[in-house]
């Protein structure tokens, strides 16, 4: 009967202890988590193909496309002008630059003239005699010539016999002598070949000056040039009459040219083609620093689309049934410096505006309305 009693009050203490057991456990039990499910929401845009230009950048520095250099090709003193010969100062066309001190030359000048006359008026006689017909030309030659002015063009020969007498006389010599030192004689005074400002000098009034010294830089304020550098596997696109956009380097104004020249070598080091693009407007300076964006051609059905949203460099994100990213593959036309020209999307998909972190193929996505 003992064991019997210790048997029934083990087998209560064994289901007592797991019954407390059981207790705790259930007691101390933390609930499940429960994961609600984020659905990212995403910008999107619609694609409507369309004609796109392609535009190149680039970027130079502004050349006035009318610039000379001012060389004196005679020597003496320069003289002083109604205009100071400075920097900064303008010129009308046909205005006199600077001229150069000439009364030594023109001195030489007149005693060659007064030779020559001498020399035709020493052989009228023998004229009269030996070629009567033609003692009237040269008697009229000789009425119009004025030591003052320029000298007037000899007479035309009527035969070989009055040629070789008067060149035999010395007076073909004496004449070109003359015209020569007329043209030497042009050189004392520079004029202004068109309207401008001087942007150098490099002597002043009563200056020395010798033949070939500089003596300045005088350019054309009107018009002015951009050199740029384009890739070579744009040359094709590239052509002459092109519009273009020019913007400084705050970007506060825009102005506009037009592709003037395209150089037809390319660089073998760089690989690049030269264009040069003409613009004019009262507040462009030479040297100033331009951006150009070149309209080389027009991609039809294209879109322009941000290069950030570019995967793999030959796909971006669409979305389909308004709820799914999916990621489709695409033609890259042309890569800009923060757009990009790309083909094979149809009307109307759904594409990312923005970049989304973590996106992936098959993505659960929810478009902002």
């Amino acid at each position: 009967m003992r064991k019997i009693i210790l048997a029934v009050l083990g087998l209560f203490f064994i289901f007592g202890a797991i019954a407390l057991g059981n207790y705790f456990i259930e007691k101390n039990q933390k609930p499940k988590p429960k994961f609600s499910k984020k659905v990212n929401t995403v910008f999107v845009q619609n694609v409507k193909n369309r004609s796109v230009p392609i535009v190149l950048s680039a970027n130079g520095n502004l050349v006035a496309k009318n610039k000379i250099d001012i060389f004196s090709e005679v020597q003496g003193v320069l003289k002083v002008s109604k205009k100071e010969f400075k920097p900064g100062v303008y010129y009308d066309k046909g205005e006199t630059l600077l001229s150069v001190n000439s009364d030594e030359f023109k001195a030489s000048l007149q005693s060659q003239k007064s030779n020559l006359f001498n020399l035709i008026t020493s052989i009228l006689p023998d004229i009269r005699l030996d070629y009567p017909t033609e003692f009237q030309k040269w008697e009229h030659f000789l009425k119009g010539f004025d030591i003052a002015k320029k000298v007037p063009e000899l007479p035309a020969f009527s035969s070989n016999k009055e040629k070789y007498f008067i060149s035999g006389r010395g007076i073909l010599t004496s004449y070109y002598n003359v015209k020569n030192l007329e043209v030497r004689g042009s050189k004392f005074e520079i004029k202004a070949p068109f309207t401008g400002v001087l942007t150098e000098t490099l002597v002043t009034s009563g200056s020395l000056v010798r033949a070939g010294q500089r003596l300045g830089e005088f350019i054309d304020t009107g018009a002015y040039e951009l050199q740029v550098s384009i890739n070579s596997e744009f040359a094709d696109l590239l052509m002459v009459g092109n519009s273009v956009t020019l913007k400084s380097l705050n970007k506060s104004k825009p102005y506009v040219g037009k592709v003037v020249r395209i150089n037809g070598k390319i660089d073998q080091v760089s690989q690049t083609i030269t264009a040069f693009i003409e613009v004019r407007h009262p507040d462009l300076k030479e040297g100033m620093f331009l951006e150009a964006q070149l309209i080389a051609k027009s991609e039809d059905n294209a879109f322009e689309i941000s290069r950030k949203l570019l995967v793999d460099n030959n796909a971006v994100y669409t979305i389909k049934n308004d709820s799914v990213l999916t990621l489709q593959k695409i033609i890259p036309v042309y890569f800009g410096a923060e757009n990009m020209v790309i083909k094979g999307l149809q009307d109307n998909d759904k594409i990312l505006s923005q970049t989304l972190p973590g996106a992936f193929d098959g993505m659960i996505v929810k478009i902002n309305k």
